[in-house]
């Protein structure tokens, strides 16, 4: 199955989690119609510069970004960690995190997460 770019379910999340402005949420594959695998979520997320995401855990699933551009800091563990294009995060097993976009392009993320 193939979805072409811009037809994508999107919504946008004002301080999504607690964090600041507002975050764009692309759904690539609707969890259980289309993805048959646990999954909670298939996204591209785009956080505009000063936007965040809050912390929040990941009990009982796994969520995995990849960053497609952008930069930002990501937020594990009490400790704050650049990240930019190529680089990728995994938290679960009870962990959180959160993220925000610092640089003066939008941050823009491959967002799933997989549940255990």
């Amino acid at each position: 199955m193939i979805r072409q770019n811009g037809g994508f379910s999107t919504e946008i999340r004002e301080e999504m989690r607690g964090g600041d402005g507002s975050v764009r949420i692309e759904t690539l594959w609707q969890p259980g119609a289309e993805l048959k695998s646990k999954t909670r979520l298939c996204a591209r997320m785009t956080l505009e510069p000063g936007s965040s995401i809050g912390y929040h855990d990941h009990a009982g699933e796994e969520e995995v970004y990849y960053i497609i551009s952008g930069s930002g800091f990501v937020t594990e563990d009490e400790r704050k960690f650049p990240v930019a294009a190529g680089d990728t995060v995994l938290t679960g097993n009870g962990a959180g995190h959160a993220v925000e976009a610092t640089g003066t392009e939008p941050l823009v993320i491959l967002a799933m997460i997989m549940v255990y």
